[in-house]
């Protein structure tokens, strides 16, 4: 037995140096995706807002100092920018507050999309604004080309990475509630784990009719308390591959757990064959929620 726990605690080693590739970013960043519902026939810029008056260009020094539209857009785009519309975004900024794209952040840095570059399935223009600088709180200008303006109440971002929606014919701005974003993810990652393990419960040998009842006591403690705090980190810190790492000994805890929880409550074979199902079904759950960790986590940031 303890051969199998040093060989299952290798592979799972092993599992984490191989996904370096497809999550070491140094860690997600505050991002905000506003949709803009009815939006206007006519050409507009979109900016977020945020509190205090624009000091300059902070990022850099001297004359290479880079403003937000630097941040945003080569050469080449910038000059293709329609100016008399910027103006007139800059212009509309409400005293007391600055243009995070159109001026700069007055601290850390952003990239922002004055104009939409993608639409979601509907159609919908999408504006995204990304990076360390995105403010917490901030409120959106909007600007068409005829001089109509919109300016939004003081709005607050609920989690790393979330969205907004502009109803341009209300005039009004939507914020999906935060639970939305927390239940969604606690779902998708407690889901593909029973699913997983319950397939993998016959194939040990385990009667479903007889074992039903100590599997989902066992998964919807163990995996549910893991699945509740990872899905409220994810949406307030998003995910990463150092998270991953701290989250490795939870699931080795939870496996062994689980291993010596199904010995003693599951029944119709050895408790040596429990045993190995507990190691064997939470070493393919965690590998498979590795896989899904960063999708799934994305997905519930695009529709919360």
């Amino acid at each position: 037995m303890k051969r199998m726990l040093r060989i299952w605690s290798l592979v799972c080693l092993a599992i984490a140096a191989l996904t370096v590739s497809a999550l070491a970013d140094s860690g997600p960043k505050p991002q905000l995706v506003v949709r803009v519902e009815n939006a206007p026939e006519e050409a507009y810029y979109l900016d977020l807002l945020a509190e205090g008056a624009y000091k300059g260009h902070t990022y850099g020094i001297g004359a290479s100092a880079y403003s937000g539209l630097d941040w945003s857009y080569s050469e080449e785009e910038l000059a293709a920018l329609d100016q008399p519309l910027l103006d007139a975004l800059r212009t509309a900024v409400p005293e007391g507050w600055h243009a995070c794209t159109a001026e700069g952040t007055d601290g850390a840095p952003m990239w922002g999309q004055l104009y939409a570059e993608s639409a979601d399935a509907a159609g919908n223009p999408l504006h995204t604004f990304g990076y360390v600088g995105v403010p917490d709180t901030y409120r959106i200008l909007m600007v068409t080309q005829s001089g109509e303006v919109f300016c939004s109440d003081v709005c607050t971002r609920p989690a790393l990475q979330s969205s907004a929606t502009v109803d341009w014919a209300a005039k009004t701005v939507t914020i999906p509630p935060a639970w939305v974003g927390y239940a969604l993810q606690f779902l998708s990652t407690l889901l593909p784990t029973l699913a997983v393990e319950c397939l993998l419960l016959p194939l040990f040998g385990f009667a479903w009719r007889r074992n039903w009842k100590p599997f989902l006591l066992v998964n919807l403690v163990t995996q549910g308390a893991l699945s509740l705090y990872f899905s409220v980190h994810a949406v307030q810190a998003g995910v990463s591959f150092w998270y991953f790492l701290l989250l490795l000994p939870a699931e080795i805890l939870i496996a062994l757990t689980e291993a010596v929880l199904y010995t003693r409550l599951l029944t119709g074979r050895s408790r040596l064959r429990a045993f190995a199902y507990g190691v064997t079904a939470n070493t393919a759950s965690a590998l498979l929620g590795l896989m899904l960790m960063e999708p799934v986590w994305r997905f519930v940031v695009s529709i919360s």
